[in-house]
């Protein structure tokens, strides 16, 4: 065979070869599982438009637009999204994929994890419902792909990486949220709301909120666990509202070297306050007495000091909430408390939250 003969027969050989590796689309395999992606997901995709109404100064009715994003979540026309972006609208309208545009009316909203349920009438054969993953399995590192609105900019797709997990963000009511999934694929305003879902298509989170010094993205997004949203829909659907279990304290945090100062053994966490009625009055804990500075901080004294929940150790007012969170209205946990230099165990049974809390 001659040189030439043998480079011509290489080059075809190199052709056929890479022909065979590559999809029948065309386009290399990471491209096709984004473009697959795109277009199976992004039908469950919807752009959310608010309308508000503030007053000028001479108390003329003003009103502004704003943009999110939502998920389709079953045939009904139920789409989840942030709470934030429907706060205090007065009308909301969804386009879906397709371009057909629907009023929508909100069904229920949790502040405490940002999240609200809003419905719209729509017929069956244009609703999607996403596929949901599971977010309790996910590894830092693994691949990650946003779906939303950035900007008023409709049907966008970004791709990053899971970043971190396990991250805790303060929600609009002050509740520290858990479990915050963090991710470099871009996040921008009009993301909120929108999914961040797995190589498989399947949604892992609910893309909430940035951090940036610029109002745009820097690599740094973060979304609300699916796990959390599977949680919390069913109930904002049939009640309107997610059920949390009530404690009933108003507390201060009390650190090691504050403790010391008081007098007291170790930190933990000082009742303020116990509401009337709630299960802490029910249990017989006790609220201070009085205050006393320490520092320059005016702190509660006289009261319980809470150090653990169920044999525990809780050192601050978040890690208390986060604790109760974990169980249910109904459930008896036992509070470990300080009082008066003895350390009691006393039994709760922790009742729904109510409304106005």
């Amino acid at each position: 065979m001659t040189g030439r003969a043998k480079h011509l027969f290489l080059s075809l050989l190199a052709l056929a070869f890479s022909s065979f590796l590559l999809p029948s689309s065309g386009f290399p395999g990471e491209e096709e599982t984004n473009i697959r992606i795109y277009e199976e997901a992004g039908s469950s995709v919807v752009n959310i438009i608010t309308t508000t109404i503030s007053y000028d100064f001479f108390y003329n009715p003003v009103s502004a637009t704003g943009s999110g994003s939502g998920v389709i979540v079953d045939g009904r026309g139920h789409i989840v999204t942030n709470y934030h972006v429907i706060e205090g609208a007065r009308s909301l309208d969804v386009t879906l994929f397709d371009g057909s545009r629907h009023r929508a009316e909100v069904v229920g909203v949790d502040s405490g994890d940002d999240l609200a349920v809003i419905a719209i009438n729509a017929p069956a054969s244009k609703l999607k419902p996403i596929s949901m993953g599971d977010s309790s399995s996910l590894r830092v590192g693994q691949k990650a792909l946003a779906i939303g609105s950035p900007f008023g900019l409709e049907k966008t797709l970004t791709v990053g990486i899971v970043s971190s997990l396990g991250r805790t963000m303060r929600a609009r009511n002050g509740r520290l949220m858990g479990g915050i999934i963090q991710t470099d694929a871009a996040i921008n305003p009009g993301n909120s709301g929108g999914p961040l879902l797995d190589s498989r298509g399947r949604m892992i989170g609910l893309n909430t909120a940035i951090f940036s010094p610029v109002n745009g993205s820097i690599g740094i997004g973060f979304a609300i666990p699916v796990d959390t949203v599977k949680k919390a829909v069913p109930s904002l659907i049939e009640k309107g509202y997610v059920s949390r279990p009530w404690l009933g304290i108003a507390g201060q945090t009390i650190d090691t070297y504050d403790a010391v100062s008081m007098g007291l053994r170790s930190g933990g966490v000082l009742v303020a306050d116990v509401f009337s009625g709630s299960p802490a009055y029910k249990a017989g804990i006790r609220g201070s007495t009085g205050t006393m500075r320490v520092g320059n901080i005016i702190i509660a004294s006289g009261g319980d000091l809470i150090t653990g929940i169920n044999g525990k150790p809780v050192s601050s007012m978040d890690e208390l909430n986060q604790e109760i969170d974990g169980f249910k209205p109904g459930d008896t946990v036992s509070v470990r408390v300080l009082r008066g230099g003895r350390t009691l165990v006393i039994k709760v049974h922790l009742e729904e939250l109510p409304r106005n809390y």
